[in-house]
C-alpha cells in the first residue's frame, strides 16, 4: 500500500509530489497524470511511482486530488465505488472552490476529506498551505501534517475561511511578483543594471519577509526603517500618492470576488 497517491501532476500537484518526497520515501508515492512526460521526470527526481488513478484508489492511504475543479466529477465518478468500499482511505483536494461537501457529492459517500490551498512557493519549500479536515482522525491529521511539512508553513481554518485567505496566500504571490518587478524598474530607471536590481529587489522582499515571521507587526517594522525627513519615508509618500495600499487591498477584493463568481 502507498503513503500517498496523486490523481493529476500539474503545476501544484507536481510541487506537492517533490515536496512530500522530502518528507517520505518516493516509493511510497504513487503519481498519475495524462501527461506522460510529467510522470517520468517526477519519477527520475522524486522516485515517485507512476500508477493509473483505478490504482490509486485501491492502494494509497492518502489519495490527492489534483485535477481542475471543472474535470473533478468527471474524474470521481469511475472510482466513487472503489473509494467507498475502503474504510481506510484520506482524500486530499487542491482544487480551488470545490468544498469538501462538493467532494462527498461527487462520490455519493461521506469519506474523510482535507481540503488544502496551498500557494506556488510550496516549490521550493517556503509555501502557505492553508487545510481544513472533515471526518479526518487526529492521527491521519498528523500523518497528512508529516508529509507535507516540507512544503511550506501548514495552517487549518475553517473551510469557509479558505476563499478569503487564498485571495491572499494563493494570489498573493503574483502580486508580490508585480511589486518586485516595479521595485527593480525604478531601479534601473535611476541607473542600475537589470540583473542587478533584480537581485536585489528579491533579496530585499526575502529579508523583509523574514524580519516580518520574526518581529510581528508590519507598521512598527516600516516606522522602523522611516527616518524623520528621509529617504524611506519620502518614498512611502509617492506610493501613498499612488494609493499604494487601496490598490493592494483592491487587489486581493477582486481576487476574492472572482473566487466567489466561479463557484456559482
Amino acid at each position: 500500500m502507498y503513503t500517498l497517491g496523486f490523481i493529476g501532476c500539474g503545476n501544484m500537484g507536481g510541487a506537492l509530489v517533490k515536496a512530500a518526497a522530502k518528507a517520505v520515501d518516493g516509493k511510497t508515492i504513487a503519481i498519475a497524470d495524462f501527461d506522460q512526460t510529467k510522470l517520468a521526470t517526477l519519477q527520475k527526481d522524486c522516485g515517485a511511482v507512476p500508477s493509473t488513478a483505478e490504482e490509486i484508489a485501491k492502494t494509497c492511504k492518502f489519495v490527492v486530488l489534483g485535477v481542475k475543479p471543472q474535470n473533478m466529477q468527471a474524474m470521481l465518478a469511475p472510482l466513487a465505488d472503489t473509494l467507498k468500499t475502503r474504510g481506510d482511505v484520506v482524500l486530499i483536494t487542491i482544487a480551488a472552490g470545490v468544498s469538501i461537501a462538493g467532494i462527498c457529492g461527487y462520490i455519493g459517500a461521506e469519506l474523510p476529506v482535507i481540503r488544502i490551498m496551498p500557494n506556488t512557493p510550496a516549490l521550493v519549500g517556503e509555501g502557505m498551505i492553508l487545510y481544513d479536515t472533515k471526518g479526518v482522525s487526529a492521527k491521519d491529521e498528523q500523518a497528512f501534517l508529516a508529509c507535507f511539512a516540507k512544503a511550506g508553513t501548514l495552517d487549518k481554518l475553517p473551510e469557509e475561511k479558505i476563499d478569503a485567505a487564498s485571495a491572499l496566500s494563493g494570489c498573493g504571490p503574483a502580486f508580490v511578483y508585480a511589486f518586485a518587478e516595479a521595485l527593480a524598474d525604478g531601479a534601473v530607471e535611476c541607473g542600475l543594471a537589470r540583473d542587478k536590481a533584480n537581485l536585489y529587489a528579491a533579496q530585499t522582499l526575502r529579508g523583509a519577509a523574514e524580519m516580518l515571521l520574526t518581529f510581528g507587526h508590519p507598521a512598527d517594522l516600516k516606522d522602523a526603517v522611516c527616518s524623520p525627513g528621509g529617504t524611506t519615508i519620502a518614498g512611502i509618500h509617492a506610493l501613498e500618492n499612488g494609493r499604494f495600499r487601496g490598490v493592494t487591498m483592491s487587489a486581493v477584493l477582486a481576487a476574492y470576488q472572482r473566487t466567489l463568481e466561479l463557484k456559482k
